[in-house]
């Protein structure tokens, strides 16, 4: 007789301690859930995979690795690009007239955008997801998403000019 075959939500509720426990290691307490967590939701949406896997607990490790780098990726991704518009960008003080002037003016841009243009704008650039990834969630091509960037892109360039 054959051993009944994991589900995905029984290797989560076997395995999710342990695996938070070495995503903690990875990535330190405070991502460590949401990285699993990611692990676990990008085996969701490739299901057929699940199915053809041999060894589940040593692939779940990798998976919650990989996660792991990526977000570490996306967060040096995320500093660099915060440090570069720091360092180029002229700021008011916090709190002064002009600072909220600045704000204002970068909301009524973005409200100026499409909602399918604000969306990738938002995953793209403050996420920093991949183009393959926001297509995936929004349920798009990723033409569409290039698209939609390059659009965006040229009404605020337009905007500002």
């Amino acid at each position: 007789m054959d051993a009944p075959e994991l589900t995905l939500q029984g290797a989560y509720e076997a395995w999710a301690d342990d695996l938070v426990r070495f995503a903690t290691v990875l990535v330190g307490p405070s991502d460590a859930a949401d990285v699993v967590a990611d692990a676990f939701a990008s085996l969701l949406r490739d299901g057929d995979r699940w199915s053809t896997i041999e060894r589940p607990r040593p692939y779940l490790f990798g998976v919650v690795a990989n996660q792991a780098r990526m977000r570490h990726r996306a967060v040096g991704r995320r500093r660099r690009r915060e440090a570069y518009v720091d360092a180029v960008t002229v700021r008011p003080p916090a709190g002064s007239p002009a600072d909220e002037v600045a704000a204002a003016d970068a909301l009524r841009l973005l409200a100026g955008l499409s909602p399918q243009q604000r969306a990738v704008t938002y995953l793209a650039y403050w996420e920093d997801w991949p183009i393959d990834e926001i297509a995936g969630r929004l349920g798009v091509s990723d033409g569409t998403v290039r698209r939609q960037l390059a659009r965006a892109r040229a009404a605020l360039r337009e905007e500002l000019s």
